[in-house]
């Protein structure tokens, strides 16, 4: 149950799992909400945050202070509604200044019933999380709020994110398709982990006519559309837990299909190899992180959201019952696994997100790079 913040100083608290407690005031809807505790490095894009379906069942700590200035619009979200389960904000802009917004951001939180809390000092939580890592919370605002114990009772029981799957609660229910911008290229399966509108949007571009299927697809329903390559999404939840994309994944390696992951992905491609995967103490999160493209030598300004990665060898070749794989991105910051490729078959993927709206786009080429895998096996 939610009710409305505007024009109110609604009393709300913040509580974490190991009990540390912040206080403010409610923004968006008044209510509770649980998720796991994870923070953005953002300066710009919260729209673009917010409705990335990756974020499910998570609450989403701001670390840039002034959010909500450019207000929300009709164009720039990336699915049809607001993922995140809760918002953290320090200051929140008291009036939008931007010719396309057509609303506030507050307004549109408790529009789709999303809890937020404010005036909280972002910085300390951000803080917090580095060094104790990411946790269950609790927002609560409205009612009673001061029973501190009780409200950890509650954040303590919620279920937490490893083990969780979640894929198949945010992807489409249907098949759709998106068609090519221009005269069509290629067709491509897209199975949806989780995608960003962004995604097939980069594809149509190209000249790719992109069928997107639901997490539930079978090899056979991929392959029912004739395509010329395979893309896996983005998307929420524990890669451990993904048995069924794993299968098609495989499936579509052993038929040599060209393939292309994202993200969660990246992290299927992982497991399809025969790789683990493992959680990060508190992800990666943000339009600044930089990642160095191997087989180039350049250095990328990414996009990321991931707080799962891959554990395979950095500087060595692996033995894969695919032929032989290798890491191909790696982050600067702390070295995590930040892409794959297959040297004898036409499959890579990467963990961040070279759509990335609204920005950075240094990896744009990326999409590049799997038109040119379909190309060479066309000829």
């Amino acid at each position: 149950m939610t009710t409305s913040t505007r024009g109110t100083r609604v009393p709300a608290v913040l509580v974490l799992e190991d009990g540390r407690i912040f206080r403010g005031r409610a923004y968006g809807a008044v209510g509770e909400t649980f998720g796991e505790a994870v923070f953005s490095t953002g300066m710009t894009g919260y729209q673009e945050t917010l409705t990335d379906p990756s974020y499910h069942r998570q609450v989403v700590v701001m670390t840039a202070p002034h959010v909500g200035n450019t207000g929300v619009n009709d164009e720039d979200a990336e699915s049809a509604r607001i993922w995140v389960s809760g918002y953290v904000v320090r200051d929140p802009a008291r009036t939008p200044s931007n010719w396309r917004s057509t609303r506030t951001l507050d307004e549109e939180l408790e529009r789709q019933g999303v809890v937020g809390i404010s005036g909280v000092d972002t910085r300390a939580l951000t803080r917090h999380l580095r060094e104790r890592g990411a946790m269950r919370v609790g927002i609560f605002s409205g009612g009673a709020v001061a029973d501190d114990a009780a409200l950890l009772a509650k954040v303590q029981a919620a279920p937490q994110m490893t083990g969780a799957d979640l894929s198949a609660e945010v992807a489409t229910k249907e098949p759709y398709v998106v068609p090519a911008i221009g005269q069509k290229r290629f067709t491509v399966a897209a199975v949806d982990l989780g995608i960003k509108g962004m995604t097939p949007q980069r594809m149509a571009e190209r000249g790719i006519e992109v069928h997107v299927l639901p997490a539930t697809a079978t090899a056979d329903d991929v392959y029912a559309v004739d395509p010329d390559g395979v893309f896996f999404s983005n998307g929420p939840g524990d890669p451990a837990t993904a048995d069924g994309p794993v299968s098609v994944m495989q499936a579509v390696l052993e038929r040599r299909t060209p393939l292309f992951g994202i993200c969660f992905g990246n992290q299927i491609l992982g497991r399809a190899l025969g790789f683990g995967t493992y959680k990060l103490k508190y992800g990666h999160r943000g339009i600044n992180q930089p990642v160095q493209d191997r087989t180039t030598g350049k250095v990328e300004v990414t996009a990321h959201n991931h707080g799962f990665a891959v554990d395979a060898p950095l500087d060595t070749a692996s033995d894969t019952p695919y032929g032989r794989a290798e890491v191909s991105h790696v982050c600067l910051n702390d070295n995590v696994v930040e892409g794959l490729r297959l040297l004898d078959r036409p499959a890579f993927s990467v963990q961040y997100h070279p759509e990335a709206a609204a920005g950075p786009h240094d990896a744009a080429y990326l999409f590049d790079r799997f038109v040119s895998l379909m190309e060479g096996e066309r000829a």
